[in-house]
């Protein structure tokens, strides 16, 4: 079991890096594509809504297919999505390389959690899930400053091919280390549509997308945010990256020990409020560079604590199995993504970036509401 989590883990960290490596790309891709970086912001909204439609369907649609085929071939696309990125002439096809790479994604990291959770007793299954998730925020610390590192230093698709090599002794692991026939229970479009019927669930569901999104309308738009109020740039948005991911890793660590003590629930509304208190900050920049990193740090700590606590949530209310709701969770994930740059990118033309952490923390009182909603519906 310790061998399956931490391949699986492992397998997260590419998928995280992958992911969410443009954050740091943005200005890079802008200078050489001659677009805005709003514009270039929106290569992550592509990629958000693809992940969010693409998931719940290809994890329903491969549901009778055996674990160790669906992680391998959907790690694999990933990796060839991210060579693909890496050698787009021009925004159209950067689109449409991140639209497969959301596809292999959205297939991976669901069905990673919910054998994850399927193999483990109720008692230790939020530290399961974090520990399966730890890659994901472990590539906020490396992954993401580094390949912003790259990016700046050799060019943004430096960064796109390193995501694509890490991938391949992660696929051979899957291939090799992981044994057939995992046991895990079937699931099928029937049972997709069933769960969307479920609109208990669903409202639950939603406190996700709602969640995220107030982040990301902040964290999509970081790097130009501290370049224009702080002067950042290489370094100076490297090491931002770097306190965000080291906050991320203590989220996640925190987020499941708290939600196995205290519960999702008390958990989830503690976080919302924190996340309500400090975004605002954001717009009060420039601060002093020994104050800027650490609230970054306790920002991304407050906001990483939430996966376990929202995924324990989503099973215990779950009656088809968890793939199919991890599946529409990590679909919110990403919904909320695309909702947090697409409004982030309003704001930044509509007010300037300064408006960002005002308006992420306005969006946060919204996720707030659903969650309490949702509370007095499902208990």
């Amino acid at each position: 079991m310790a061998m399956l989590i931490a391949i699986l883990s492992a397998s997260n960290f590419i998928i995280g890096m992958g992911a969410f490596v443009v954050i740091g790309l943005l200005n890079p891709i802008s200078a050489d594509l001659g677009v805005s970086p709003g514009a270039a912001g929106q290569i992550m909204t592509t990629y958000a809504l693809a992940y969010a439609i693409a998931s719940p369907l290809l994890v329903a649609g491969t549901g009778r297919v055996g674990r160790r085929r669906v992680l391998a071939f959907s790690l694999g696309a990933f990796a060839l999505a991210n060579l693909l990125s890496a050698m787009a002439p021009g925004e159209v096809t950067l689109h449409a390389s991140r639209i497969l790479a959301a596809a292999g994604a959205g297939v991976f990291t669901p069905v990673a959690a919910a054998v994850a959770a399927g193999l483990s007793p109720p008692e230790r299954r939020a530290r399961a899930l974090a520990a399966v998730f730890f890659g994901l925020t472990l590539a906020q610390v490396a992954g993401v400053p580094a390949g912003s590192f790259i990016a700046f230093t050799y060019g943004w698709r430096a960064a796109f091919i390193l995501v694509a090599l890490l991938a391949l002794p992660c696929l051979w692991l899957i291939w090799t280390r992981i044994p057939r026939g995992l046991a895990f229970q079937p699931v099928s479009l029937n049972d997709l549509t069933r769960t969307l019927g479920n609109w208990p669930v669903m409202l639950a569901v939603s406190f996700t997308a709602l969640f995220l999104g107030a982040i990301y309308v902040l964290y999509t738009y970081l790097s130009p945010l501290l370049a224009e109020t702080m002067g950042f740039g290489r370094d100076g948005i490297s090491l931002a990256l770097l306190a965000f991911g080291i906050g991320a890793v203590l989220g996640n660590i925190l987020g499941g020990i708290a939600t196995d003590r205290i519960g999702a629930f008390r958990t989830l509304f503690a976080l919302s409020l924190a996340q309500m208190a400090i975004m605002p900050f954001f717009s009060t920049l420039p601060l002093p560079v020994w104050l800027t990193l650490p609230m970054i740090g306790l920002w991304s700590t407050c906001g990483w604590s939430f996966m376990a606590a929202q995924q324990v949530r989503l099973i215990g209310l779950s009656r088809d199995g968890p793939s199919v709701v991890l599946a529409l969770n990590a679909a919110a994930i990403y919904v909320g993504a695309a909702l947090g740059a697409a409004l982030g990118g309003f704001v930044i033309a509509a007010y300037g970036v300064d408006a960002l952490g005002y308006a992420a923390g306005l969006f946060a009182s919204i996720a707030i509401v659903a969650l309490l909603i949702s509370k007095r519906i499902n208990g």
